[in-house]
C-alpha cells in the first residue's frame, strides 16, 4: 500500500492498493457512512439499444464492505453522491466498487488514530516478502501462506506409501517432487519444518534435483505436521526471524500471557466490555487485545479502544483468521493485560 495523498484536516487519504493484504486492511477501516471515491465502470443504456459499460469517476457513501478473498477483490457498496461524466451517473442510485490490487481509491471519513496506524503498518508490510510455510512428515505436507491478516492454508500433499512396498523409494521421490514443484512455482521465501526425517529428505532431494531453490528455503524443526506445528514455529520466533513480521507471534504470545494471567487469578487480566472499560478508565491497561470484527461492529468496543490508545496502551488487533482470535471471541472480543490490580 502507498498513501499518495494525505489531508487529515479534511479527513482525506488517497491510497494505492498494491497487495491482497491492502484490500483486507482497507476493509477493516471502512464503516457505513464513510465516503469513497474511485474510477469505475457504470452500465449505461442508449435508447432502445443494448447497455454499454462506460468509465466514470464516482463518489460513494458506504453502506456495505466485503473482502472477497477468494476473488482477490474488495466490494464496496453504497449510494452515489456525485460522479463524472454526470450524464452516465445517477445520484442517489446504488453502485458497487470492485477494487483489486493496483487500484487507487480516496477515503473521506473521521479517521481514528488506530485506523491511521493500521494503514501505516500496511505501507510497511508492502516491502516485506510473502512467506510460505510447509510442515511435513512421512505422511503429508501441509502448506500455508503468511499474510498481513493471518494464515491462508494451501494444498496438502499426501505420501500414501509404505516401507513394506517394493516401490517405496519411487513413491517417496514422487512425494518430494510434488512438494518441490509447489516451491518452484513461486518466488517467495519458504520455511520447511517437521518432526522427523521428511524435511531432511526433501532437502536432499532438492539439493540433487533443483539446487537453485535451496537459497529460498529455511529448514526448521517442529513437533507436528499440523496447524499446531505452524503455531509452534511462531512461538519459537522462527517466522519473525525469517519474515521480519512479528504481528502474528505477538498475537499468539500476548493471548498466551493473557490466559496464564486468567488462570493465576491474580487480578492482572481483564476481559469483556465492562471489565476492560473499567481498567482503561483507571489507566491500568498495559496491552489491549481487540478482535477486529468486534471493533468494526461494536461502538462501545471502538470507544474503549480509542480511550486505551489515548492512555498509551499497546493495542493488538486480532484478525478473525487467527487461531487466537477464535479464542478471544469467547472472552467477548476484548481483553487486557494490566499493569496493576484495580480491585
Amino acid at each position: 500500500m502507498r498513501i499518495v495523498h494525505r489531508d487529515l484536516r479534511n479527513g482525506e487519504l488517497k491510497l494505492m492498493l498494491q497487495r491482497l493484504e491492502d484490500l483486507w486492511h482497507l476493509e477493516r477501516v471502512l464503516k457505513e457512512g464513510d465516503v469513497v471515491e474511485a474510477r469505475t465502470y457504470r452500465s449505461v443504456k442508449f435508447g432502445e439499444g443494448k447497455e454499454e459499460k462506460k468509465p466514470v469517476f464516482i463518489t460513494l457513501r458506504v453502506e456495505n464492505v466485503e473482502f472477497a478473498e477468494a476473488a482477490n477483490r474488495l466490494r464496496i457498496s453504497g449510494i452515489i453522491l456525485a460522479g463524472d461524466p454526470e450524464e452516465f451517473v445517477q445520484k442517489g442510485r446504488h453502485h458497487t466498487f470492485d477494487l483489486e490490487s493496483g487500484d487507487t481509491v480516496k477515503v473521506i471519513k473521521d479517521w481514528k488514530n488506530f485506523e491511521i496506524s493500521r494503514l501505516e503498518k500496511a505501507v510497511k508490510e508492502t516491502s516485506r516478502p510473502t512467506l510460505r510455510i510447509i510442515v511435513m512428515d512421512e505422511e503429508k505436507a501441509l502448506t500455508a501462506i503468511l499474510r498481513g491478516y493471518g494464515l491462508d492454508y494451501g494444498p496438502t500433499f499426501w505420501f500414501g506409501g509404505s516401507k513394506r512396498e517394493d516401490n517405496y523409494e519411487e513413491k517417496l521421490k514422487q512425494y518430494y517432487g510434488e512438494v518441490a514443484a509447489y516451491i518452484s512455482k513461486s518466488d517467495e521465501r519458504f520455511i520447511a519444518a517437521g518432526p522427523g526425517f521428511a524435511k531432511d529428505g526433501l532437502k536432499d532431494f532438492i539439493n540433487k534435483k533443483y539446487p537453485a531453490l535451496l537459497s529460498r528455503i529455511t529448514f526448521e524443526s517442529c513437533s507436528y505436521a499440523e496447524r499446531s506445528g505452524i503455531a509452534e514455529l511462531m512461538k519459537k520466533g522462527v517466522i519473525e526471524k525469517i519474515a521480519g513480521e512479528a504481528q502474528m507471534e505477538k498475537e499468539e504470545k500476548s493471548f498466551e500471557e493473557f490466559m496464564v494471567r486468567v488462570h493465576r487469578d491474580a487480578g492482572l487480566a481483564a476481559y469483556g466490555k465492562k471489565e476492560v472499560a473499567q481498567a482503561v478508565d483507571a489507566s491500568a491497561v498495559d496491552t489491549l487485545l481487540v478482535l477486529d470484527d468486534a471493533l468494526r461492529k461494536d461502538k462501545e468496543i471502538e470507544k474503549i479502544t480509542e480511550n486505551a490508545e489515548s492512555k498509551r496502551a499497546d493495542i493488538i488487533f486480532y484478525s478473525a483468521k487467527g487461531e487466537s482470535a477464535h479464542k478471544l471471541k469467547g472472552f467477548g472480543g476484548i481483553a487486557a493485560l494490566l499493569r496493576f490490580r484495580i480491585s
